[in-house]
């Protein structure tokens, strides 16, 4: 890899808000840069040292929040405005030339955004920290601990992206004889990451860390997340061969998975790594409930664990804070996400192939065969779906003033309905959440629902000028707690699996599991679908469990809805009521020339860039490409 990252002088945007430079120097050729601070100069100082790992989360960029989530590249919704490069991976086209749409932070590159940039910067501080400068033990250990554990992170995004890469562990400098190195194996990958994780959880244990920055927890969090991925089919290379033409014929197995050990060892170091976390104190909320709550605590339950407030907070190991003070556009997911009849944009619009997946409240599964259940599909439902879903017929907000004349109930409209007068002339209303609406219909949802999770439902938050403070989760105790229960369920601990799954299920109100065997697996694989939706989970899950030809490539779903007059009934401005209306729901694949997903083996991973590939000879590209 060619090295592009300046090398005598550290760029810190953050230490320039912090500080000014005044005065001026009678030695011209002394000047020094006013917007830049000498790298010597860095670690001599406990604040510039403290900025320079600050900088650090920059690279986190938004978290997931962002007109286009990861989501859409998934069986959880679809982007509503096309020409952005999702197509390219839904669609299974993906090449080096153009992988597609990816986050700027998850991008290879050694340039100032991508990940090997943020790597050399995690080494620089490694390095420097290792002798400081300057009298300050105590901060010297955490600041190590947090250049230990950003670097374990950055690498474990490539590894989950991109399989195996390149093991960077030292700052390359001016003059070298060589920039390009061979990417290690996925094992050496692994352990690389969890030993990182375990150094900056030692040097982080007992220190008290701002919110939003790395912890003891978040680092054992990572060290759980990366053991289980290691250990579940597509990383064990045996079996993925088995699953799949394309990686049997790759050359290099050991790029995505173990070619040679214990599985079993592997999930059993998974286990106890989760077990470590879920054993921390301080955190989890309501998952010590000997029975279901009610249907409306636990859609309450699940609302305070995703705009953590209200002791959800509590669930947060590591996230993305927003602050009122600073317009970042992870406040803007209400603006994103929401109806176009408020003015928002609905972009990553849920599909039906996720709203299909909520269970029932007695726990049976919801199936559109069902008479009772296909003529109500929004009843009795998993109170999750009320907490992550805005569908036809939900209570919302206040409509905008200019809008709310045409609507008044604040009700979201996403189907087409009869409307008229007593003397029998009918006519159609559009819905004004659909791309027929009298209201910004280009930014009307393309399935029929819109996301709720994660907006903030005060209605003061409602226009294009309101942000909200939404934390993004990284790390959630929740998800250390499912890694327990993935990883013991495939131990054969069948009841220790089903104690901790329905821990969090009564949290939401729903009923105890009691399968057994694969039967559980698919209980558990549903319900770390619906519990940890628009988190960016699925993309890997479905991958990694290599089901991703039977979700991420199946045809995304859309709801269409017609409200048909009742004999009798009467309606100038439309509301929804069954009791004047008779409701018809009809699930069809989304319109040719939108989005044609398809699933190719070759996205397992994505491929490596061809710039990339063209600065470092060594580099082996990922199967199929």
């Amino acid at each position: 890899m060619k090295n592009t990252t300046k090398i005598k002088s550290i760029t810190l945007g953050i230490v320039i808000a912090m500080f000014s430079v005044t005065g001026c120097n009678d030695d011209f050729m002394n000047t020094k840069p006013l917007v830049e601070v000498p790298s010597e100069d860095v670690w001599k100082d406990e604040g510039l040292a403290e900025a320079f790992i600050t900088d650090f989360y920059y690279g986190l960029n938004q978290g997931g929040f962002d007109e286009q989530m990861l989501a859409s590249l998934t069986d959880e919704a679809i982007f509503t405005h096309p020409g952005r490069n999702i197509n390219t991976i839904t669609e299974a086209r993906s090449n080096p030339a153009n992988p597609g749409w990816i986050n700027a932070p998850l991008t290879w590159g050694a340039r100032d955004f991508g990940l090997y940039g943020r790597i050399r910067a995690n080494n620089l501080a490694l390095e420097n920290l290792q002798n400081p400068q300057f009298n300050n033990p105590a901060l010297v250990e955490r600041l190590l601990g947090e250049a230990y554990f950003m670097r374990a992170y950055n690498y474990h995004q490539l590894l989950r992206y991109y399989g195996a890469v390149p093991l960077v562990d030292r700052s390359y400098g001016l003059g070298e004889s060589d920039y390009s190195m061979p990417r290690n194996t996925f094992e050496e990958c692994v352990n690389f990451i969890v030993k990182d994780a375990e150094e900056a959880a030692r040097l982080l244990d007992g220190k008290t860390m701002a919110q939003g920055r790395a912890s003891k927890a978040a680092a054992l969090a990572l060290k759980s997340r990366v053991l289980l991925y290691a250990s579940r089919d597509l990383h064990d290379a045996p079996t993925a061969q088995a699953k799949s033409s394309t990686l049997a014929g790759y050359s290099n197995p050991e790029y995505f998975g173990y070619v040679s050990g214990s599985r079993t060892e592997r999930w059993q170091k998974a286990k106890e790594a989760a077990k470590t976390v879920i054993d921390l104190p301080g955190y989890g909320f309501r998952l010590d409930l000997g029975a279901p709550v009610t249907p409306q605590e636990g859609k309450d339950n699940y609302m305070n664990v995703s705009l953590s407030r209200n002791g959800g907070e509590r669930d947060m190991i590591f996230g993305r804070y927003f602050s009122s003070q600073k317009n970042e556009n992870g406040g803007r997911q209400g603006l994103f996400n929401g109806p176009n009849g408020y003015n928002n944009w609905a972009g990553n619009a849920p599909i039906e192939n996720l709203v299909s997946d909520y269970e029932m409240m007695d726990g049976t599964s919801f199936d559109w065969s069902n008479p009772a259940h296909a003529s109500a599909p929004y009843t009795n439902r998993d109170p999750r779906f009320y907490a992550s879903i805005l569908y036809d017929g939900a209570p919302w907000k206040p409509r905008p003033a200019g809008v709310a004349p045409k609507e008044p109930f604040n009700e979201i409209q996403t189907g087409h309905y009869e409307v008229g007068s007593a003397n029998g002339a009918k006519s159609t209303h559009f819905g004004l959440d659909t791309r027929q609406s009298s209201v910004e219909d280009w930014n009307g949802t393309r399935t029929g629902y819109y996301i709720r999770k994660f907006t903030d439902p005060n209605p003061a938050i409602v226009d294009q000028n309101t942000w909200q403070q939404v934390p993004w989760p990284f790390f959630r105790y929740t998800e250390a707690v499912l890694n327990y229960v993935e990883a013991c369920i495939e131990l054969g601990e069948d009841a220790e699996a089903q104690m901790w799954l329905n821990k969090v299920r009564f949290r939401v109100g729903m009923p105890a599991v009691i399968e057994t065997g694969d039967a559980l697996r698919q209980r558990y694989r549903n319900e770390r679908r619906v519990e940890l939706a628009y988190e960016e989970h699925r993309y890997h899950d479905a991958r990694q469990w290599m089901i991703a030809d039977q979700t991420l490539g199946q045809k995304a779903q859309i709801i269409e809805i017609r409200g048909t007059l009742k004999p009798g009934k009467s309606v100038s401005i439309y509301r929804y009521n069954p009791e004047n209306y008779t409701y018809s729901y009809s699930v069809q694949n989304i319109a040719e020339g939108i989005e044609n997903r398809m699933w190719l083996d070759k996205m397992y991973f994505l491929p490596i860039s061809r710039d990339e590939m063209n600065r470092n000879d060594k580099l082996v590209q990922n199967p199929g490409y």
